[in-house]
């Protein structure tokens, strides 16, 4: 583990400073885990806490505490925190609100998170607002309240900004083994990151889970990443602020920057991060995680006893990007002589009963499945209620699982399809064994999806940085167009800021047929804005006397057009510079067909982001028709990210839409950029 928090969360002595109820249940949670070094509780007036002899102050303890546990008010934990620097501890964690959550102060109007930050005097500390941490691996929680865990040898590590969330998951009873689990609160100096990253060095440590509220620092999440990578160790992600009532709760619950949940999707795919879409399928990720790393690739066998588990399997599955690839001539040759002619033979499998309880018969079903080119194998079981029934006979399929997971020497699973199906100590048998227990089977294969997706870590520059713009303007288009121009990037030739009576001259120096335009509007279509097709100069003048606008703008007009693509970075307050490329003009919100990347780009990202849009088959000549210049629009997106990351004044939001592309080269026929005005602060 990392130096700076190493002695904090792998302690050897503990502090609790505090009289109430809080500070006494961490003291009796160490106990009863069976902390092996000293706790000391702290309080000017008692004697005993928990029957531990009580000290006075912190200056009195026999030692500088490894990890301190602050449990008093948020005024008197800054004067703890100094204490404990000047003492030179270990660590602490700070469990009282009112910090920069809710904009606490002291008297003279000092911040009072700033106030905390400069009593510890660089020495670690999490929180505050936070309960502090379980460390399942060596029994020392500096935790105040409940947990369902228990002492393991090696397991996940889960780091959450909710407290309560926490708790919940210490309570799951589906068989994942917690190492750590860790609050980081307000992450007034350790970020969530930071901490993430000092847990995956433990080696007892197999993977991390982040329950992500917001993220504060982008190049510590790189951080974390490049280290996981090099350490071999997968790191799920539960991010929320999909909706902007969840960005509302979690601007108020921690003062962290929620961001667009496009930028954290970007975000996550850039670092190899794996982000499950609820807690229960990050819970069932990190089992994945945990047994056997991130899945190769999304080839999959499914084998049940049942034709209707079959089905839903499949049913399940195909919406996921997961497939189950058809049976070759070596798996139908032995599966049909283990099986005979009755079954019939497919993946999903329905390998029916009557191989019950025959241990070897089954396995060697088994093996014959795994024997394609597969990424993973699924035995669907669910076990009997154990307070009814017997589960005697489900040892078989479990041994054979087991068997068919060492002679083939790939990755297998077994899944209850209900999540109350398949007991907890059915889960941890078959986790010391390697095999992966999934509980439900919705939850499970959307964890199976989580793990198997084709992405990793990959070497860019760092990340763009978010910029934080109060004062912006928004530029005209004819602005617009002549700074897309000046940065090298395709622009019909145009005429803006022209008034009725200006018209005719304009048009006779550009030449016909010409697009007429409104000037200032965002959504021109919409309103009424925009007249294609003008062929001379009665039609331009009626059109423009219909719009009846202030302004107008007249460019040459684009004809012969293969496909139209959007093209627009936006500033992204927590996750940086995105850039979005997708279907363009009228099919940007009919389709909904686009993609995200984090800047910097490169060529290759850019070609894979375009390769995987739907109207890719119509930019490369679907069913014989022409194909577009998809390298121009390559050029054109590197040329926008360069012009984005050096204009001055900053460039905030750049949007092109359409940019119409033909079979050689493409024209940006529609532009919006907003400013950075100059006196920004």
């Amino acid at each position: 583990m990392s130096a700076p928090l190493s002695r904090l969360l792998q302690p050897r002595s503990i502090a609790v400073v505090g009289g109430g109820i809080w500070c006494e249940n961490v003291v009796r949670q160490c106990q009863k885990m069976g902390f092996s070094g000293p706790v000391w509780p702290v309080h000017p007036d008692r004697d005993v806490i928990a029957d531990e002899k009580v000290w006075r102050h912190v200056g009195e303890l026999p030692a500088p505490p490894d990890a301190t546990f602050i449990g008093v008010n948020r005024r008197l934990t800054i004067e703890i925190m100094r204490a404990l620097a000047q003492r030179k501890a270990g660590g602490a964690v700070c469990f009282a609100a009112g910090f920069s959550e809710a904009q606490g102060e002291l008297e003279d109007g000092t911040d009072l998170q700033s106030a905390l930050l400069d009593a510890a005097q660089g020495m670690p500390f999490i929180g505050p607002n936070c309960y502090g941490f379980i460390n399942y691996l060596d029994g020392a929680l500096l935790w105040p309240d409940q947990h369902g865990g228990q002492r393991v040898e090696a397991g996940v590590a889960i780091v959450t900004q909710s407290s309560n969330i926490a708790i919940n998951m210490t309570m799951q009873a589906r068989g994942l083994p917690l190492a750590y689990v860790v609050t980081a609160g307000n992450q007034a100096q350790q970020d969530l990151a930071d901490i993430g990253a000092a847990l995956l060095q433990d080696d007892r440590v197999t993977a991390l889970g982040l329950h992500i509220e917001g993220i504060n620092n982008l190049r510590a999440m790189e951080d974390l990443a490049l280290l996981a990578r090099k350490l071999g160790k997968a790191v799920v992600v539960l991010k929320v602020g999909a909706s902007d009532a969840a960005r509302t709760a979690t601007i108020s619950h921690t003062a962290s920057m929620a961001g667009s949940d496009t930028g954290a999707d970007a975000l996550f795919r850039r670092l190899g991060l794996r982000r499950a879409p609820s807690l229960t399928v990050f819970l069932e990720a990190l089992k994945i995680a945990h047994c056997q790393g991130p899945l190769t690739g999304q080839a999959i066998a499914s084998m049940s006893c049942s034709g209707g588990e079959a089905s839903l399997m499949a049913d399940l599955a195909a919406p996921l990007g997961l497939h189950f690839p058809a049976l070759d001539a070596a798996q139908t040759r032995e599966l049909g002589a283990v099986l005979g002619p009755m079954v019939k033979l497919a993946n999903p499998l329905d390998y029916n009963t009557y191989i019950w309880p025959d241990t070897d018969r089954m396995a060697a079903t088994f093996t014959a499945m795994m024997q394609g080119a597969l990424d993973l194998g699924i035995v669907v079981l669910d076990f009997p209620r154990a307070d009814r029934c017997s589960d005697a006979q489900w040892a078989h399929v479990v041994d054979s699982v087991a068997k068919t997971r060492g002679d083939t020497g790939k990755p297998m699973a077994v899944l209850a399809s209900l999540p109350e199906t398949l007991p907890e100590h059915w889960a941890q048998d078959m986790m010391a064994r390697g095999i992966i227990p999934l509980c439900g089977m919705v939850d499970g294969l959307a964890a199976v999806a989580v793990m198997a997706r084709g992405f990793g870590y990959h070497d860019h520059a760092p990340l763009a940085l978010p910029r934080h713009t109060p004062k912006t303007r928004l530029a005209l288009e004819a602005e617009a167009k002549a700074i897309l121009r000046g940065a090298g990037l395709p622009v019909p030739r145009n005429s803006g800021g022209l008034a009725l009576g200006e018209l005719a001259a304009a048009a006779d120096d550009i030449g016909f047929p010409l697009v007429l335009k409104a000037e200032g509007l965002a959504h021109k279509t919409e309103t009424g804005g925009v007249a294609l097709g003008i062929t001379d100069r009665a039609a331009l003048l009626e059109r423009a006397r219909a719009m009846a606008a202030p302004r107008y703008l007249i460019e040459t007009e684009v004809t012969r057009g293969v496909g139209e693509v959007l093209l627009a970075v936006t500033t992204d307050p927590a996750h940086g510079l995105v850039m979005t490329i997708g279907a363009g003009g009228i099919w940007t919100e009919i389709l909904a067909d686009t993609t995200h990347l984090l800047l910097p780009v490169t060529r290759d990202d850019l070609s894979h982001a375009l390769q995987g849009l739907r109207i890719a088959p119509i930019l490369s000549g679907y069913r014989g028709q022409a194909r577009a210049d998809v390298a121009c629009i390559l050029d054109i997106a590197l040329r926008l990210q360069e012009l984005v990351l050096t204009h001055e004044p900053p460039i905030v939001e750049v949007e092109i839409n359409p940019l119409i592309v033909c079979e050689k080269g493409a024209w940006a026929v529609d532009a919006l950029i907003t400013l950075e005005t100059e006196n920004a602060g």
